[in-house]
Parts: C-alpha cells; sequence; structure tokens
C-alpha cells in the first residue's frame, strides 16, 4: 500500500487517523489494515502488532516519520497511526 492510496482513503472518509480510535476499530475486528509512522511510539506499535495478529489484519510501516505522514495526509498535524475500514 502506497502514499497515495492512503490518502485516497482518508480522503473518501474510509479511514480513521488516531491511536485510539484505530485501536478500538482494530479490536472490533472493522479493520482491514492499519499503517504505522516510521517513528511510532514501540508501545503503541506492540499493541497494534499483538491485536492485529489476532485478528489477521495486516500492519503496514510506511517509510515516513509522522510530521511527513500527516503532511503527506493533508493533515496540519502529526499522524503516527491509521487504520484502513473494511
Amino acid at each position: 500500500m502506497d502514499i497515495n492510496e492512503i490518502r485516497r482513503h482518508v480522503m473518501e472518509g474510509k479511514a480513521v487517523i488516531g491511536t485510539n480510535k484505530t485501536l478500538k476499530l482494530l479490536k472490533l475486528g472493522q479493520l482491514s489494515a492499519v499503517v504505522l509512522a516510521k517513528n511510532v511510539p514501540d508501545y503503541i506499535k506492540e499493541d497494534i502488532e499483538y491485536y492485529a495478529k489476532l485478528s489477521n489484519i495486516p500492519v503496514i510501516q510506511v517509510d515516513l516519520f509522522n510530521d511527513e505522514l500527516g503532511a503527506a495526509l493533508k493533515k496540519r498535524f502529526k499522524v503516527s497511526v491509521v487504520g484502513i475500514l473494511k
């Protein structure tokens, strides 16, 4: 999944931004993938990978820092976690 595809999902409203929303939907099994920034904190990465493994949902780590990911998604804030909805 490349950044253009992630951006398309966000613009169409088929993605959630943020750790708490993503973890909640991940636990409910309502995501098809999770995208992580390069510098996401280890404790968040471990939580997401754990719940994603339970639900067989792929975790994709992009080669962008959280401020770069936020800019790529045309947000004015840093983005560390993006959940792609089913």
